[in-house]
């Protein structure tokens, strides 16, 4: 079967045709040859909403997604002049993000930083007992820094977490110099050495292509949960193991199986490892980001009350943040009540 999708760019209306077999990479890297556009951002339906189809994986076929992409319509924005729509703040729909900690070398363009609201302390955090499985599924709250993303798979994956966040950043990296092909300037949205660059700042925020690239490294799936819609995106599907993330909004968690016997709050005996077929455990997971989103436990990036923690602007939405660092050249954000 052949897709054809209308797209929308500054250089006018293009009609794309790409086979449903096709890989989600190739859809990207056709939308950069048509538009002639090196980096952009996507937008669909009505009213426009962002679309990244890299969080269902580069290699991922067409066809194996949720997108309804025959027919629709796509706008393509510049990233670079904003035309179209505004340039995003992040490199991924799912990125990372927390309390700004500076690295970058004088000249290098910094992502904004979006810190949350306090939020509740884990012993606060919903438990699901799962007596199937000899334990209860928890909450296990990673740090607000850029580095979230990375320390929810290193907590899951590596014994070290100090030394995961500069190991993982550095397999990114080397995945990313190993296949140019896949990983282009249109799918990374600049260019591959300065994003290989950018990657291993300390500051430098994970998402999608980040958690792509992690789960085919380490040979398992990474399941991630939305808690606004309860969306489960998986990476690297048809692996034997599984780890389970939690997304909400600007922030990642780990989701952990603590043995019967052992308290909750102890994440010694912690299980995070998990069989890839066992659906139980991640519909209990799914539950528990349920009760997450009861308690209002995400950040809805377009419409929530932001304030500049350098001059006290305030506004709404994550476009209304971008707007102000480009008049202000502040980066520092927080949601605001």
């Amino acid at each position: 079967m052949t897709i054809r999708i209308r797209l929308r760019a500054p250089s006018g209306m293009h009609t794309i045709s790409i086979p449903d077999d096709a890989a989600v990479s190739v859809l990207l890297t056709t939308i950069s040859e048509t538009t002639s556009l090196p980096l952009f951002d996507l937008k669909w339906g009505f009213p426009p909403q962002p679309l990244d189809p890299s969080l269902y994986g580069l290699s991922t076929p067409l066809k194996d997604t949720d997108l309804n992409l025959n027919g629709a319509q796509i706008i393509v924005i510049d990233k670079t002049s904003g035309d179209e729509g505004f340039q995003a703040a992040t490199t991924s729909a799912q990125s990372s993000n927390a309390a700004s900690q500076p690295s970058h070398p004088s000249g290098a363009a910094a992502p904004l930083s979006l810190s949350r609201k306090p939020q509740p302390a884990e012993k606060d955090t919903p438990e699901i007992p799962l007596p199937t499985h000899g334990g209860t599924l928890v909450l296990r709250v990673m740090p607000d820094d850029n580095s979230c993303m990375f320390r929810a798979v290193g907590t899951a994956l590596l014994t070290s977490e100090l030394d995961s966040m500069t190991e993982l950043r550095s397999l990114v990296a080397q995945a990313i110099q190993r296949d140019p092909e896949m990983y282009n300037e249109a799918i990374l949205q600049r260019a591959p050495d300065e994003y290989c660059k950018w990657i291993q700042y300390s500051d430098s925020w994970g998402g999608g292509i980040e958690l792509s690239i992690l789960s085919q490294e380490f040979g398992v799936e990474i399941a991630s949960i939305n808690v606004q819609d309860l969306r489960v995106d998986r990476f690297n599907e048809g692996c034997e193991k599984r780890i389970i993330l939690v997304y909400s909004g600007i922030h990642y968690d780990t989701i952990a199986l603590s043995p019967d016997g052992a308290s909750s709050l102890d994440s010694e005996h912690d299980i995070k490892l998990f069989d890839a077929k066992d659906d139980v455990l991640l519909d209990a997971a799914r539950q528990l980001c349920g009760e997450l989103r009861k308690a209002h436990y995400y950040t809805d990036t377009a419409k929530f009350n932001i304030k500049c923690n350098l001059c006290a602007w305030k506004g709404a939405g994550e476009k209304s943040a971008v707007e102000h660092a480009e008049q202000t050249g502040h980066s520092d954000f927080g949601e605001a009540d």
